[in-house]
């Protein structure tokens, strides 16, 4: 078996083979300068070099997630999607639990399927406005949740 050298990056170092997705995990931990803490969690919907989310839906998932997340915590930094396409990245200020964040992005979760349109898919408030899906979006929102008791059970 070839050796596998350790990279800069956080998720180059994690065996892609052995995770079981849907899940949620603390990815990085940075203690800035000031003393600021940001947290970096792995929110992985797909399961990796098996399946993938199609654009509309990362779009949607994103949009939507990034409204809705902030209407329920004000510690949100970003939430970005994997160029992957199995997941996204959600950073928040602060130190948090993996349970604290599976809380928050449940909640998250539920507000997203009751919404109507995904937010901001326009022209005027997104550079690709028509690149999105609603009903892929809660599809992809209710396969996850599926799992909502294992989403911390990261490792086969």
């Amino acid at each position: 078996m070839t050796e596998v050298r350790k990279m800069n990056v956080e998720s180059f170092n994690l065996d892609h083979t052995k995770v079981d997705a849907p899940y949620i995990r603390l990815a990085d931990r940075k203690v800035l300068p000031q003393g600021d803490v940001l947290s970096k969690f792995d929110v992985r919907f797909c399961q990796p070099n098996r399946e993938h989310l199609e654009m509309p839906a990362v779009h949607s998932i994103e949009h939507s997630f990034a409204e809705c997340v902030r209407e329920i915590s004000d510690e949100v930094i970003d939430f970005s999607p994997m160029g992957c396409q199995t997941g996204f990245y959600l950073i928040m200020s602060g130190d948090h639990a993996p349970e604290a964040i599976k809380e928050l992005v449940v909640a998250t979760m539920h507000r997203m399927l009751e919404l109507d349109e995904v937010p901001a898919a326009n022209e005027i408030q997104c550079g690709w406005g028509a690149n999105h899906s609603l009903a892929d979006m809660k599809d992809e929102v209710h396969a996850f949740l599926e799992n909502v008791d294992g989403l911390l059970d990261v490792m086969r």
